[in-house]
């Protein structure tokens, strides 16, 4: 269950860190993304050579394991009050480590500002890590900007 915060009192919750959901990245998934993307990059999609290759199994996509941040999200916070939100982008994003297919990922969300906008608005900028369950490093970690407009 996420964390629920009243858009009004979100600038208030700066700095507290929010554990969210698990997913499990498979290959069906992996294949779907490379099918959507045109990445068919080995590493991702030939099961036989990834076997034999660096990490002895076929990896997810720098930008399949990012694309799951909102899901990975929606299980640590969600903000009571908005009409709409908007993905605004990023200020900074790394993959340091990889997703084997099979393996689950879990997010975890640091509040780490929110400025006010125009009307009532406000951006959220959100540290997040996508983590291989058991892994000692992330995977993902990015710096997301989130705007909430009031309902």
């Amino acid at each position: 269950m996420p964390t629920v915060i009243p858009l009004a009192e979100l600038a208030s919750h700066v700095g507290e860190t929010f554990g969210g959901a698990t997913v499990e990245v498979t290959q069906e998934m992996i294949d779907g993304f490379a099918a959507a993307t045109g990445d068919h990059q080995w590493i991702h999609t030939d099961a036989e050579r990834a076997a034999a290759g660096p990490f002895g199994t076929t990896i997810a996509h720098g930008y399949l394991t990012l694309s799951l941040v909102p899901v990975l999200l929606a299980g640590a916070l969600e903000v009571s009050g908005v009409g709409m939100g908007v993905n605004y982008g990023l200020n900074r994003c790394r993959f340091p480590a990889p997703v084997p297919s099979g393996s689950k990922v879990a997010g975890q969300a640091r509040l780490a500002a929110v400025d006010a906008l125009e009307g009532g608005a406000v951006q959220a900028t959100v540290a997040v890590s996508v983590t291989v369950e058991g892994a000692q490093k992330p995977s993902c970690v990015a710096e997301v900007l989130l705007r909430y407009y009031p309902g």
